[in-house]
Protein backbone atom coordinates (compact mmCIF):
# COMPACT_ATOMS: atom_id res chain seq x y z
CA UNK A 1 0.00 0.00 0.00
CA UNK A 2 1.37 3.40 -1.20
CA UNK A 3 0.22 7.04 -0.50
CA UNK A 4 -2.41 8.30 -3.10
CA UNK A 5 -1.19 10.88 -5.39
CA UNK A 6 -1.15 14.38 -4.70
CA UNK A 7 -4.18 16.36 -4.45
CA UNK A 8 -2.61 19.80 -3.05
CA UNK A 9 -0.17 21.31 -5.34
CA UNK A 10 1.29 24.51 -4.08
CA UNK A 11 4.65 25.42 -2.62
CA UNK A 12 3.17 26.45 0.70
CA UNK A 13 0.95 25.27 3.05
CA UNK A 14 -2.56 27.02 3.39
CA UNK A 15 -4.90 28.17 6.80
CA UNK A 16 -8.11 26.20 5.28
CA UNK A 17 -9.16 23.75 8.13
CA UNK A 18 -12.16 23.99 9.48
CA UNK A 19 -13.78 23.47 13.18
CA UNK A 20 -16.89 22.27 14.09
CA UNK A 21 -17.26 22.32 17.91
CA UNK A 22 -18.81 19.60 20.18
CA UNK A 23 -21.88 21.44 21.55
CA UNK A 24 -22.66 22.67 17.80
CA UNK A 25 -26.74 22.07 17.56
CA UNK A 26 -27.70 18.84 15.43
CA UNK A 27 -28.10 19.50 12.09
CA UNK A 28 -31.05 17.30 11.26
CA UNK A 29 -33.31 15.68 13.91
CA UNK A 30 -35.77 13.21 13.53
CA UNK A 31 -38.69 12.02 15.24
CA UNK A 32 -40.54 13.95 18.62
CA UNK A 33 -38.99 15.18 21.70
CA UNK A 34 -40.53 14.06 25.17
CA UNK A 35 -42.25 17.32 27.59
CA UNK A 36 -39.19 17.92 28.86
CA UNK A 37 -37.47 18.75 25.35
CA UNK A 38 -35.56 15.67 25.40
CA UNK A 39 -35.48 13.81 22.09
CA UNK A 40 -36.81 10.20 21.57
CA UNK A 41 -35.67 9.96 17.89
CA UNK A 42 -32.53 10.75 16.42
CA UNK A 43 -30.67 13.76 16.24
CA UNK A 44 -28.00 13.86 13.07
CA UNK A 45 -24.56 16.23 13.33
CA UNK A 46 -22.82 16.52 9.96
CA UNK A 47 -18.99 16.63 11.13
CA UNK A 48 -17.67 16.36 7.45
CA UNK A 49 -20.47 15.65 4.22
CA UNK A 50 -18.76 15.26 0.98
CA UNK A 51 -19.33 18.52 -0.07
CA UNK A 52 -17.12 20.19 2.67
CA UNK A 53 -14.23 17.72 2.63
CA UNK A 54 -13.84 17.82 -1.34
CA UNK A 55 -14.94 14.32 -1.60
CA UNK A 56 -13.29 12.59 0.66
CA UNK A 57 -15.16 11.36 3.21
CA UNK A 58 -18.46 12.18 4.80
CA UNK A 59 -18.25 11.94 8.88
CA UNK A 60 -21.86 12.36 11.01
CA UNK A 61 -22.69 11.75 14.45
CA UNK A 62 -25.45 10.07 14.95
CA UNK A 63 -27.37 10.23 18.46
CA UNK A 64 -30.17 7.52 18.46
CA UNK A 65 -33.10 8.09 21.24
CA UNK A 66 -34.49 5.09 23.42
CA UNK A 67 -37.09 4.54 21.16
CA UNK A 68 -36.08 1.85 18.59
CA UNK A 69 -34.67 2.95 15.33
CA UNK A 70 -32.34 2.33 12.49
CA UNK A 71 -32.46 0.33 8.69
CA UNK A 72 -32.70 -3.26 8.09
CA UNK A 73 -29.72 -4.75 6.53
CA UNK A 74 -28.51 -2.89 2.90
CA UNK A 75 -25.50 -2.59 0.76
CA UNK A 76 -24.04 0.09 -0.86
CA UNK A 77 -22.48 -0.15 -4.35
CA UNK A 78 -20.32 3.33 -4.16
CA UNK A 79 -18.80 3.88 -1.05
CA UNK A 80 -17.32 1.74 2.21
CA UNK A 81 -19.30 2.60 5.32
CA UNK A 82 -17.46 2.52 9.14
CA UNK A 83 -19.59 2.22 12.29
CA UNK A 84 -17.28 3.31 15.69
CA UNK A 85 -20.10 3.59 18.59
CA UNK A 86 -19.33 6.40 21.60
CA UNK A 87 -22.14 5.56 23.81
CA UNK A 88 -25.37 2.83 24.35
CA UNK A 89 -25.39 0.02 23.00
CA UNK A 90 -26.04 0.04 19.31
CA UNK A 91 -27.04 -3.43 17.43
CA UNK A 92 -25.01 -3.56 14.18
CA UNK A 93 -25.43 -6.22 11.70
CA UNK A 94 -22.17 -7.32 9.91
CA UNK A 95 -23.64 -9.33 7.30
CA UNK A 96 -23.69 -12.63 8.92
CA UNK A 97 -26.18 -11.69 11.71
CA UNK A 98 -26.81 -8.94 14.13
CA UNK A 99 -24.25 -8.07 16.56
CA UNK A 100 -24.31 -5.87 20.16
CA UNK A 101 -21.43 -3.49 20.16
CA UNK A 102 -20.70 -1.17 23.10
CA UNK A 103 -18.33 1.96 23.14
CA UNK A 104 -15.23 1.60 21.59
CA UNK A 105 -16.19 -1.36 18.93
CA UNK A 106 -16.00 -0.88 15.20
CA UNK A 107 -17.11 -1.95 12.52
CA UNK A 108 -16.09 -1.30 8.71
CA UNK A 109 -18.41 -2.49 5.51
CA UNK A 110 -16.30 -2.81 2.26
CA UNK A 111 -18.46 -1.59 -1.27
CA UNK A 112 -21.17 -4.26 -1.16
CA UNK A 113 -20.89 -5.58 2.36
CA UNK A 114 -24.36 -6.13 3.48
CA UNK A 115 -25.25 -4.19 6.78
CA UNK A 116 -27.30 -2.26 9.09
CA UNK A 117 -27.80 -1.03 12.56
CA UNK A 118 -30.50 -0.75 15.54
CA UNK A 119 -30.68 0.52 18.46
CA UNK A 120 -33.47 -1.55 20.17
CA UNK A 121 -32.02 -1.08 24.20
CA UNK A 122 -34.46 1.23 25.32
CA UNK A 123 -31.63 3.62 26.20
CA UNK A 124 -29.87 6.48 24.40
CA UNK A 125 -27.09 5.27 21.95
CA UNK A 126 -24.52 7.12 19.71
CA UNK A 127 -21.89 6.25 17.41
CA UNK A 128 -19.82 7.82 14.36
CA UNK A 129 -20.93 6.99 10.97
CA UNK A 130 -18.31 7.62 8.36
CA UNK A 131 -18.61 7.13 4.20
CA UNK A 132 -15.81 6.72 2.02
CA UNK A 133 -15.35 8.66 -0.43
CA UNK A 134 -17.89 11.17 0.53
CA UNK A 135 -21.62 10.86 -0.84
CA UNK A 136 -24.15 13.38 -0.12
CA UNK A 137 -25.82 11.34 2.86
CA UNK A 138 -27.45 14.22 3.84
CA UNK A 139 -30.28 14.33 1.13
CA UNK A 140 -30.80 10.73 1.99
CA UNK A 141 -31.44 11.27 5.53
CA UNK A 142 -33.38 14.87 5.24
CA UNK A 143 -35.53 12.72 2.90
CA UNK A 144 -35.97 10.08 5.19
CA UNK A 145 -37.03 13.17 8.32
CA UNK A 146 -39.38 14.75 5.94
CA UNK A 147 -41.13 10.88 5.20
CA UNK A 148 -41.10 10.68 9.13
CA UNK A 149 -42.70 13.97 9.95
CA UNK A 150 -45.39 14.43 7.28
CA UNK A 151 -46.53 10.61 7.51
CA UNK A 152 -45.85 10.52 3.94
CA UNK A 153 -46.55 7.08 2.37
CA UNK A 154 -44.33 5.51 0.03
CA UNK A 155 -45.29 2.90 -1.89
CA UNK A 156 -42.75 0.10 -2.35
CA UNK A 157 -41.93 1.20 -6.34
CA UNK A 158 -41.13 4.82 -4.75
CA UNK A 159 -38.83 3.39 -1.78
CA UNK A 160 -37.29 1.05 -4.20
CA UNK A 161 -36.48 4.61 -6.41
CA UNK A 162 -35.67 6.80 -3.26
CA UNK A 163 -33.35 3.85 -1.81
CA UNK A 164 -31.75 3.30 -5.45
CA UNK A 165 -31.48 7.32 -6.01
CA UNK A 166 -29.24 7.06 -2.42
CA UNK A 167 -27.23 3.91 -3.61
CA UNK A 168 -29.31 1.80 -0.70
CA UNK A 169 -29.80 -1.32 -1.66
CA UNK A 170 -32.28 -3.02 0.88
CA UNK A 171 -31.81 -7.07 1.15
Amino acid sequence: MSYPEPRYFADAGENSATLRPGDAPPDLRMGPLDAQGVPLGTQVHYLGTGGSTNGAFGLYRWEMGPRPSGPDPHFHRTMTESFYILSGTVRLHDGTGWRDTSPGDFLFVPEGGVHGFRNESGEPASMLLLFTPGAPREGYFEELAEIAATGRRLSDEEWTELYHRHDQYMV
